[in-house]
C-alpha cells in the first residue's frame, strides 16, 4: 500500500471497489470492469491506453487483473492527480509571494515563508536552507527552484 504511494483510505476504497465488481469471488476483474472503475474514480482512459496498460500489467494474458495488479493500475492514476494538486498549489503559492509577478521571489521572501512553515527555524539554519536552494547565488528563487524544494 505505502509502496504504491496510496494512504490507508485510497487502498480500503480500491478494496471495495475491487470486491464489488468481483461479484463472484473470483480474484480477478476483467478489462471492461477495470474501465468502468477506473471511470468511476473520474480517470478518462482510452480504450487503447487501457488495453495498453493491462497487457503491462496482467500476468496470465487473460486481460484480467487480480486486486494486487488493479490497485498498482489505480495506484499510477492516484498518485499522479495527487501530484498534479500538489504541483497546482504550489504554482499559487509561489504567485502569491510574487507579487509583482516578476517570476522570482527573493531570498528574503523564501525565509519568510520558511518561517511561516516552521516558527522555529534560526536565523542560521534560514540562511543555510537559503543557500542550499539558491545554487547559483543569484539572490533569488524562480518557480522551478521553490517547486524543486518544497516537493523535496
Amino acid at each position: 500500500m505505502a509502496e504504491l504511494g496510496l494512504d490507508e483510505e485510497q487502498y480500503n476504497a480500491l478494496r471495495t471497489a475491487f470486491n464489488s465488481f468481483d461479484t463472484e469471488g473470483k480474484g480477478h476483474i476483467d478489462m471492461d470492469t477495470i474501465g468502468n472503475i477506473l471511470r468511476m474514480m473520474g480517470v478518462k482512459v482510452t480504450a487503447g491506453a487501457l488495453q495498453e496498460i493491462v497487457d503491462d500489467l496482467d500476468d496470465t494474458g487473460k486481460g484480467l487483473l487480480g486486486f494486487d495488479q488493479f490497485s498498482e493500475l489505480a495506484a499510477k492514476f492516484l498518485v499522479e492527480e495527487d501530484q498534479e494538486e500538489l504541483k497546482k498549489e504550489l504554482t499559487e503559492a509561489f504567485r502569491i509571494y510574487d507579487k509583482e509577478g516578476q517570476g522570482f521571489i527573493t531570498n528574503d521572501t523564501l525565509k519568510e515563508i520558511l518561517r511561516e512553515i516552521d516558527s522555529k527555524l534560526t536565523e542560521e539554519e534560514l540562511d543555510g536552507i537559503v543557500e542550499e536552494v539558491d545554487e547559483d547565488g543569484s539572490g533569488t528563487m524562480d518557480l522551478d527552484e521553490f517547486m524543486e524544494m518544497m516537493s523535496g
